[in-house]
């Protein structure tokens, strides 16, 4: 029997969509049809599982998955006994306290004896001891907008992203309480084979990350100039330097973060750099 292991994804929406996007630029192929529950990779040994978000974090802990992809907020929600292998850079959110809109708020004291509707009580009660509130928690399972316009609760504490759901609910943003991102968790109790297949995977989504947020950036300068530029961009060990048929230039070839480069573009030009090109990366390995 072919040895694989088994992953859990979101089986609908924004994450769902990023991590089935990641998994497929990390070469790995497999159908996900609609309505589908579970998928095997073709060319990778690995089972695809299309959960509930919020099953996921009890999934992995009980061994029905060897891994997960899932939002940081119910990793820490469901305080199951899972290790968090890496963050993902994608689906980032915040976990928020709001009120109604006219409601005049003076800070988080506002809460004190106050009514809050949320989907995420362990976070938010962790949230409130910290601060030395008493308030009470109303936990809803969805629709938690609603809860202060039907007179439920005083506020509410849900996921945010762009904020816009709150203000079509009559509702504004407060506090920031929890920031939340895609995390790929594993089961604690892996055998030695799984987390060969494991650290697998991992190697190619560094890979893959790694690349996103690099460039190739080439560039012509007069040799004069070239110790200056590699100063600005002295890329993953040290640039690549190739003479020019014009006497007295040559090309640098380097990689390097994203940021730096715009940090840098001034100061390169006024080092007599020219021909700047800036060319993606698909995968990069270390």
């Amino acid at each position: 029997m072919e040895k694989i292991i088994r992953i859990a994804v979101q089986k609908s929406g924004r994450l769902s969509d990023d991590s089935l996007s990641l998994i497929k630029e990390c070469g790995i192929k497999f159908y996900n049809g609609t309505g589908k529950l579970k998928s095997t990779s073709t060319n990778f040994p690995i089972e695809f599982l299309f959960l509930r978000d919020d099953d996921i974090p009890g999934y992995v802990a009980d061994g029905v998955a060897d891994l997960g992809i899932v939002g940081q907020n119910e990793v820490v929600e469901k305080d199951k006994n899972v290790t968090t292998m890496k963050a993902l850079g994608f689906s980032k959110c915040r976990l928020s306290l709001a009120v109604a809109k006219g409601q005049e708020y003076n800070g988080v004291e506002f809460f004190e004896g106050k009514n809050i509707a949320t989907s995420y009580p362990k976070i938010l009660g962790d949230y409130l001891k910290s601060q030395n509130i008493n308030a009470d928690i109303h936990e809803i399972s969805g629709s938690v907008e609603i809860a202060p316009s039907i007179g439920l609760a005083e506020g509410i504490c849900d996921i945010v992203s762009s904020g816009s759901t709150l203000m079509m609910n009559g509702l504004k943003e407060v506090e920031e309480i929890f920031k939340s991102e895609a995390v790929l968790i594993a089961n604690n109790d892996l055998p030695d084979w799984k987390k060969e297949i494991a650290e697998k995977l991992l190697f190619r989504i560094n890979a893959v990350q790694k690349g996103k947020s690099s460039k190739y950036v080439l560039l012509n300068a007069p040799n004069e100039s070239i110790e200056r530029i590699i100063s600005l961009i002295p890329g993953m060990r040290s640039p690549t330097i190739l003479p020019l048929a014009q006497e007295g230039w040559s090309s640098v070839h380097s990689v390097l973060n994203e940021d730096q480069f715009w940090e840098n573009i001034e100061e390169l030009r006024a080092a007599g750099a020219e021909g700047i090109l800036v060319v993606p990366i698909e995968k990069m390995i270390l």
